[in-house]
This record gives structure tokens, C-alpha cells and sequence, in this order.
């Protein structure tokens, strides 16, 4: 597992935040915000490129490629991948991104209109394009086996490991590096969703903006980061000695068909969703113990993801812990699902439970149990990772724990 996030880089940093409750959000530093309606975010603080990425191939990535391809090394380094002994044939990568190079975009398009056409950089494409990523990170390690781009808006990532998790199983590959990345946090992306009216504007108190399931949210922190992850059939792992941390066990997607931002509020989709993870995944609802919600701290998303956890679960949903990691990372967009997966991976591993952070005054419409403020012990042996996305993207996976 690799992450880069608002919290911490590399796993370590990213879980010591996660259990003790520390906040990534402060005042967006990035531009002036002054006249924007919210001045907040969670930016990735430290980042140095050099330490992942050879010097003359910065300049030519876009920032969400750099922390995909500093996610992927730190991931391919921690799975202990010996390429000589790999058939790169059937090592593939599926990482994917929500919005791509923005960054890229606005900078180039100034160029062009102050200084022309010509001086546009020949960069420009592939700096921009979301596949980008799986594509440099096949380049640095040779990996020739299936490789593409998914785009879901904040579902994204767990749309790219179930795909990863489908194309194990197909027999298409043996190994797949997957996952997301994200850094949309340029003037015009936040203006965006200033105007669109869903982030937080608590500009006073950025590190208590984010509040899932509170009654007194009001709306997301915008962030950046990626995650990646590396799977692979199990036979594959033991016969390379592999260290597991975890048994992706089931993935489900649908879509609402409702609104292009706003989720149908019956929650319809999102529960068809999570049930059709669990049956993939061979997991009753009454085997699972945790749920790492989608969580953004908007109005409706938390009230109907409330809904849909109760309808899937009934009377056992009383009995789950419930976490939401951006309470302390913002929304990581299309790099949300596989930090929160990773996150979910890490409750299991070391039996805790993270906290839903800011959560100070119950909302009767979300009436769950949400680990509130502080880190529970727990066996968890059969977790549940939910995204939602703008579009009415719904993906789930199911994670169980490694019996070996």
C-alpha cells in the first residue's frame, strides 16, 4: 500500500494521523481565496517528487500524476516486487482520477492567451489526461499487462479496484497495481464547487469543517492526495512469499440514474450497491463489523448514505462502527475510495477503529454509530468501504481479514 495524503505520507505518517484524530485542514495557501465563498482545503504539506520520480520527468507530470507515481513506488516497494521474477506480460495498472490535470489546463491556457498558440507547451496532452498516470507508472517498472484509466468522480477509485479485482479473477493478469489520485485544488476547480455550493465555508475553524454525520455540516473540504494499492490472487502472493494485509473479497457497483450531484434521496442504488459487494463478496451483513463511509460531510450525501447502511444492515446497523475518514482528510475526489480503503485495511490490522472526528451535535437523520471523536479497539474481521460519486456513481468493496 502507497499513500500520499493530507495527513501523512507513506502509510505510517497516514495512520498514526487516522487513529489519533488529526485534522489536514487549514487555510488554502495554494492562491488567493480571498474572494471565494470557502478559504479551506486539505493540501498535501512536504510533498518532494525527487525522492519517487527521476528529476527530468517532473517538470512533464501534471501533480496528480506525480503522487500517483509516488504512490505506486511506495506501494510497488512495500508489496517487495522483484520485476526479474515477474511476468510483466500480466502485471497490469488501473488507476484512475475524477478531474485529471487542471492545473495543467489553466496554466497552459494562460500561456496561450498571453503569449500564443506557439508557446503552448507540447506537454500540454499528456500532462492533462487522466490515464497518464496508469501510463508512467507502467513505464518506470515495465509493467505490459492490461492498463488504463477510470473516471467516476469520487467512486473512481473503488470503480478501478474492482475492476482490478474482475481482471484477477478473469485470469488476466496475476498482479495489478490500482488505485487514484487527485489535485484539482486550482483556482478554477475551487471556484467550481464554491459555486456549486458544496464545500464547507467554516473559514474560522478550518480543522472542525469537516464533520460527517453532524448535525451542523455544511458541505466538504476540498483535497488532494493518491492511493494505490497492489493485488493479487492469492496463489500468486504465497508463492512469492508476498506480505498480506488483506482479502479484497467482494465489489459492487450501480449507478442512480437520478441527479447529475444531488443522490436519489431513497437511497435505492447506493443499497443495491452495497449488497451486491457483500454477495460478491460471500459476506452476510451480519458478518460485518465495520463500515468506512463515504462520509463527505454534505447535507444529503450523509443522511442517505445513513439510509442505505440502515436498509442493507436493518437491526444489525445498530451493532456497526462507523468511520469517516474525511473528517480528517477532506474529500480526496477520485482518491478518496482507496485511501479510505487503505484506511479500512489498517482499522483491521491494528483492531482499532478510527474516529469520525468533529462530531459534537447528533442529527436524528443520521443515527448511527460513528466512532465519535476518539479511536475504538475492535476485532473487525469483515469490513465494508462505501464511494458515492457526482453522477450517482455508487461502488462498495468488501474487505475481510487474512486467515493464513
Amino acid at each position: 500500500m502507497g499513500v500520499i495524503s493530507p495527513i501523512g505520507i507513506g502509510n505510517e505518517a497516514y495512520w498514526d494521523a487516522l487513529k489519533n484524530g488529526r485534522s489536514g485542514v487549514a487555510r488554502l495557501t495554494f492562491f488567493d481565496a480571498s474572494t471565494y465563498s470557502s478559504k479551506i482545503d486539505a493540501e498535501v504539506k512536504g510533498f518532494q517528487p525527487e525522492l519517487y520520480i527521476d528529476k527530468k520527468n517532473i517538470r512533464r507530470m501534471d501533480r496528480f500524476t506525480q503522487f500517483a507515481c509516488a504512490a505506486a513506488d511506495m506501494a510497488v516497494k512495500d508489496a517487495g516486487l522483484d520485476t526479474a521474477k515477474l511476468d510483466m506480460d500480466r502485471v497490469g495498472v488501473i488507476v484512475g482520477s475524477g478531474i485529471g490535470g487542471l492545473s495543467t489546463i489553466e496554466e497552459e491556457y494562460d500561456v496561450l492567451k498571453s503569449r500564443g498558440a506557439n508557446r503552448v507547451s507540447p506537454f500540454l496532452i499528456p500532462r492533462l489526461i487522466s490515464n497518464i498516470a496508469p501510463g508512467e507508472i507502467a513505464i518506470k517498472w515495465g509493467f505490459t499487462g492490461p492498463n488504463y484509466a477510470v473516471s467516476s468522480a469520487c467512486a473512481t477509485s473503488n470503480n478501478a479496484i474492482g475492476d482490478a479485482l474482475r481482471l484477477l479473477r478473469y485470469g488476466d493478469a496475476d498482479l495489478i497495481v490500482a488505485g487514484g489520485s487527485e489535485a484539482a485544488i486550482t483556482p478554477l476547480g475551487f471556484a467550481g464547487f464554491c459555486s456549486a455550493r458544496t464545500l464547507s465555508c467554516r473559514n474560522d475553524e478550518p480543522e472542525r469543517a469537516s464533520r460527517p454525520f453532524d448535525k451542523d455540516r455544511d458541505g466538504f473540504v476540498m483535497a488532494e492526495g493518491a492511493g494505490i494499492v497492489v493485488l493479487e490472487g492469492l496463489e500468486h502472493a504465497r508463492a512469492r512469499g508476498a506480505k498480506i494485509y488483506a482479502e479484497l473479497a467482494g465489489y459492487g457497483a450501480t449507478d442512480d440514474a437520478y441527479h447529475i450531484t444531488t443522490p436519489n434521496p431513497e437511497a435505492t442504488s447506493a443499497i443495491k450497491a452495497m449488497q451486491r459487494a457483500l454477495a460478491d463478496g460471500d459476506a452476510a451483513p451480519e458478518s460485518v463489523q465495520y463500515v468506512n463511509a463515504h462520509g463527505t460531510s454534505t447535507l444529503l450525501n450523509d443522511k442517505t448514505e445513513t439510509k442505505a447502511i440502515r436498509a442493507v444492515f436493518g437491526k444489525h446497523a445498530d451493532k456497526l462502527a462507523i468511520s469517516a475518514t474525511k473528517s480528517m482528510t477532506g474529500h480526496l475526489l477520485g482518491a478518496a475510495g482507496v485511501v479510505e480503503l487503505i484506511a479500512t485495511v489498517d482499522c483491521i490490522n491494528s483492531k482499532l477503529a478510527h474516529p469520525t472526528i468533529n462530531y459534537e451535535t447528533p442529527d436524528p437523520e443520521c443515527d448511527l454509530d460513528y466512532v465519535p471523536n476518539k479511536a475504538r479497539p475492535m476485532d473487525i474481521d469483515c469490513a465494508l468501504s462505501n464511494s458515492l460519486g457526482f453522477g450517482g456513481h455508487n461502488a462498495v468493496l468488501v474487505v475481510k481479514r487474512y486467515a493464513a
